[in-house]
């Protein structure tokens, strides 16, 4: 099994569009890659708790059942459709993949 984890800070100002309104409109995008591909068992999005430290406004958990799953999910049409957006709204980006 590979668990795929991603986080990301936001821009105040891209898109012509505040941080807020960005960030309902990432995980919109996002959460359209839920189940896209067969061997994805786990997509949980999550954003910055209020009151609580943070170093991330957005996360994403995924878990997939082998190497190429996790493959196909990132050439999948849907997941490539949104990088543009994400690349463009996003100040910094975080990634960690491991094998359990």
């Amino acid at each position: 099994m590979i668990k795929h984890i991603v986080s990301w800070t936001l821009k105040e100002q891209a898109e012509g569009a505040d941080k807020a309104t960005n960030l309902k409109l990432m995980l919109a995008k996002l959460e359209s890659c839920r189940g896209i591909v067969p061997g994805m068992h786990v997509f949980e999005l999550t954003t910055a708790a209020a009151g609580l430290e943070f170093t991330a406004d957005i996360a994403l958990y995924s878990e997939f059942e082998s190497r190429e799953a996790l493959a196909a999910y990132q050439v999948h049409p849907t997941h490539k459709a949104i990088l543009p957006f994400v690349g463009a709204v996003r100040e910094t980006r975080q990634c960690l993949d491991y094998e359990v």
